[in-house]
């Protein structure tokens, strides 16, 4: 089981070529044998991407997300109590970014492993990462 982190879901989306060859490896997989989890801090993150202009897609924000949401094997997981929670007390050392906490939250959570190529979310230790 994978979560995409945001980057990875907007290049799987958009570039699929941004993406590495195991990290496209193991979302086809998880396209064909399981399913594709992103966090719904990733929604966030990608509407305010878009709102600064930091972002643009070839259509709204809301009907971009809505594509994905409609995947048969795409699975957005809310932020509940959980999660949040998990979030602030991960072990250490971790950065404070809260959306980078809350999908490694996810993540642990679901027993996943995150797609990214993030090295701040590659090289902490207490969560599996392809890229």
């Amino acid at each position: 089981m994978i979560v995409l982190d945001t980057h990875a879901w907007v290049w799987w989306v958009s570039n699929p070529e941004h993406l590495s060859h195991p990290a496209r490896k193991a979302v086809d997989s998880a396209m064909k044998n399981d399913v594709i989890l992103i966090s719904s801090i990733s929604t966030w993150e990608v509407a305010l991407l878009v709102a600064r202009d930091r972002l643009r897609l070839r259509m709204e924000v809301t009907d971009w997300i809505a594509k994905s949401e409609r995947l048969p094997f795409v699975e957005f997981i809310p932020i509940d109590n959980a999660i949040a929670v998990k979030s602030v007390s991960l072990s250490e050392p971790f950065h404070n970014d809260p959306a980078d906490r809350i999908i490694i939250a996810t993540a642990i959570s679901m027993g996943a492993q995150v797609v990214t190529k993030d090295k701040r979310i590659i090289d902490y230790p207490h969560v599996e990462t392809i890229w």
